[in-house]
């Protein structure tokens, strides 16, 4: 069986891992322009999603009031946290082990398929290593702090992992993946 490589999945474990390493040297500062891209995101988003409204509401007399309300809430959610950085902070160590905990399920849900595709080193190191991300999501939940004072090198630890994960992947793919 010839194997090929998956560029794009190869990249992104690539970006992953080298993120991941400057989160570790950097963990405050990187987290701080995290939740700024964050606000950027929501406040585009959220404009994205009103424009989509207006649009709806002119040609068809009636628009999705869920894309309004959405639109509004992201804008509103986009200020709060290029205004009030900190307050994302809070933000983000509330969801980061939720995150870490679906993510991490998700891939091993996802695992049964991949064994009959990818060798059988690759499941076990995903497993492996999603195992951990369970397991560091639930020491977030039952200890928040944690995640309070190390969020940036736990997300930076994670990042490296699921960058590895990824270059593992790009490498291991078949031609029938």
């Amino acid at each position: 069986m010839r194997r090929r490589i998956d560029w794009l999945q190869l990249i992104i474990g690539i970006l992953l891992v080298i993120f991941g390493v400057y989160m570790l040297i950097n963990p405050g500062r990187t987290l701080r322009w995290v939740i700024i891209l964050y606000g950027v995101l929501a406040v585009i988003t959220g404009i994205s999603d009103i424009v989509y409204y207006v649009k709806a509401e002119r040609y068809t007399g009636f628009g999705p009031v869920v894309s309004l309300i959405s639109g509004i809430f992201s804008i509103m959610a986009g200020v709060m946290l290029l205004v009030y950085p900190d307050a994302g902070k809070w933000v983000l160590i509330m969801l980061i082990p939720i995150w870490f905990i679906a993510h991490c399920v998700s891939r091993v849900a996802h695992l049964n398929t991949v064994r009959y595709v990818i060798n059988r080193s690759y499941y076990h190191f995903s497993l492996v290593m999603n195992i951990i991300g369970i397991v560091l999501g639930c020491m977030m939940i039952i200890w928040p702090s944690i995640l309070l004072f190390s969020a940036g090198v736990l997300i930076g630890i994670y990042m490296i992992i699921q960058g590895i994960d990824s270059i593992v992947t790009a490498l291991n793919e078949n031609e029938y993946y």
